[in-house]
């Protein structure tokens, strides 16, 4: 009998050293005589340990970590005392007070499974949700995502359900469904460990959005810089077709779908959902004018249900267990879970999912431990490179779509960016101008010719020249922004910079002072 081990093959892992950990657990097997198997599963998202190792005892799974290529042979001599004693041995990692806290509805599997076993999926709750849908038909799809309240995990939140029935209800000869996964956002990685992870979740939330619209194809736009997701996808795709779960009669239904991976160029910009289908088909990825909208004419030119990994992740959930099971969870209109993305100056950095409610102190400050440096955490950007920046007197927050909003501030896909008392926030502002100009597709003025006006101004402001005129000025721009430009990457760059300019006066009033000495 071999014995078994778990390392993660994710990205997170595989940059920390888990491939070197995994050949050399191989070789003090081979040394030892051990028939050795190991299983490269999702990462957990618990950071601070990778690379985590775990074994599989008679107790369950006890894990190690985190683990060095060096402590390969003493920790097989662990593992072979069935979970003994280590340095590194953390116990059950569901046990860890990071994991247990946490309500994992999408990421149930993520760390668990092996990715690309589909036996493996469906000894763990997998296809459950394809088998119900199959059984409830289109209309009855739909209305369990509406009804369950879930929106879309990627931007604005708009609820996924309408977008479904536009789509069920647009008459077409030929209707797609759209997986955003060109995640580019600063501090955010739930997608990637979602394709790394669990890719059969993803395929399976895709097969029953296009049951539920009338969708027969179905494309996954990855970003370039994610070669360990797209290979997985690569490998899932025709395990799944195999397995019934894509081809001819999906889920042994009389309906057709099937799903392959296309590869994006790394452009921000084509994570809007317009801009991302220009480049699906073959163009330059520039934004759409809206109307019309994908639901009535998104991929060449036909009804188009486009959403993030995480939004159609969550579908499974739905269908399996039904609409009031994961509308329990949440608050207001924000039900469900968020899979939220601890970053940046953190000392517990990870993946951590829970529901709606939770207050941005509590994560920032309990769940996250605080700034790693020791030092007091001065800010914290929620929602990518263009979310509003939000001082601790703002910690009592709930993390909630509208009372983000009501503070002006965004969710977008759950990303949470610490900086602690030595950032400079003038600088994070004119960095935000000057991210727009480098990624903006240039289609819109505000957008193209803005955001390089605005850098300029705010040069102007740090070097201590006319500091009240150019700050009234670079206000102006960020209106001009806001309201001129075709799409969020525009329209969402006065968030870290009149967040900045209104919670953080001082770093841009330091200048007027050292202008004036």
């Amino acid at each position: 009998m071999s014995l078994r081990l778990y390392v993660p093959g994710d990205a997170a892992a595989v940059a920390v050293g888990a491939d070197e950990v995994a050949a050399a657990l191989d070789a003090a097997a081979a040394v030892r005589n051990v028939a050795l198997d190991i299983v490269r599963n999702g990462s957990r998202g618990v950071f601070e340990l990778e690379t985590l190792v775990e074994v599989e005892t008679a107790a369950g799974r006890i894990g190690y970590g985190p683990i060095d290529p060096g402590e390969a042979p003493a920790l097989l001599d662990a593992a072979l005392l069935d979970g003994g004693t280590h340095p590194k041995r953390i116990g059950r990692p569901e046990d860890l007070p990071f994991l247990a806290r946490q309500t994992r509805l999408t990421f149930a599997r993520c760390g668990i499974t092996d990715p690309l076993s589909i036996g493996d999926y469906r000894r763990h709750g997998g296809l459950t949700g394809l088998e119900r849908a199959v059984a409830l038909g289109p209309s009855a799809i739909v209305e369990a995502v509406t009804s369950s309240g879930l929106r879309g995990r990627g931007g604005a939140g708009f609820p996924t359900g309408i977008k479904l029935r536009t789509v069920a209800e647009a008459v077409a000869p030929q209707k797609y469904v759209v997986c955003n996964a060109d995640e580019g956002d600063s501090g955010t990685f739930a997608d990637r460990m979602i394709m790394e992870g669990d890719p059969f979740l993803l395929i399976e939330g895709m097969a029953i959005a296009g049951l539920a619209v009338g969708a027969t194809r179905g494309f996954i736009y990855v970003r370039s810089e994610y070669p360990h997701a797209i290979a997985a996808l690569e490998r899932a795709i025709p395990t799944a077709r195999a397995a019934g779960l894509l081809g001819r009669r999906v889920g042994g239904s009389e309906r057709a779908f099937d799903v392959e991976v296309r590869v994006g160029a790394g452009a921000y910009v084509c994570g809007e959902e317009t801009a991302l289908l220009e480049s699906l088909e073959g163009r330059r990825g520039q934004v759409r004018a809206k109307p019309p909208l994908p639901a009535h004419q998104g991929l060449f030119g036909q009804p188009t249900v486009i959403n993030n990994v995480l939004s159609l992740a969550a579908i499974p959930f739905i269908l399996a267990e039904g609409a009031d099971a994961y509308c329990d969870y949440g608050m207001g209109r924000s039900r469900g879970t968020m899979p939220i993305q601890l970053a940046g100056n953190i000392r517990n950095g990870g993946l951590f999912e829970t529901a709606f409610g939770v207050t941005l102190g509590e994560l920032v400050e309990d769940i996250g431990g605080g700034a790693r440096s020791g030092r007091p955490v001065k800010a914290v950007q929620v929602g990518g490179p263009l979310g509003a920046y939000f001082p601790p007197t703002l910690f009592d927050t709930p993390f909630d779509y509208e009372a983000f909003a009501a503070r002006d501030g965004l969710i977008g896909h759950g990303g949470v960016v610490v900086f602690d008392d030595t950032v400079d926030l003038a600088r994070q502002a004119r960095f935000a101008m000057e991210f727009c100009a480098i990624e903006s597709c240039g289609k819109c003025t505000p957008c193209r010719i803005g955001s390089v006006r605005g850098a300029e101004v705010l040069d102007r402001i740090i070097s201590g020249e006319a500091v009240e005129a150019n700050i009234a000025l670079v206000e102006d721009l960020c209106h001009t922004l806001r309201l001129g430009s075709l799409c969020a990457l525009g329209g969402f760059t006065p968030f870290p910079v009149l967040s900045a300019l209104k919670h953080f006066p001082e770093d841009f009033g330091a200048y007027k002072m050292n202008a004036a000495e």
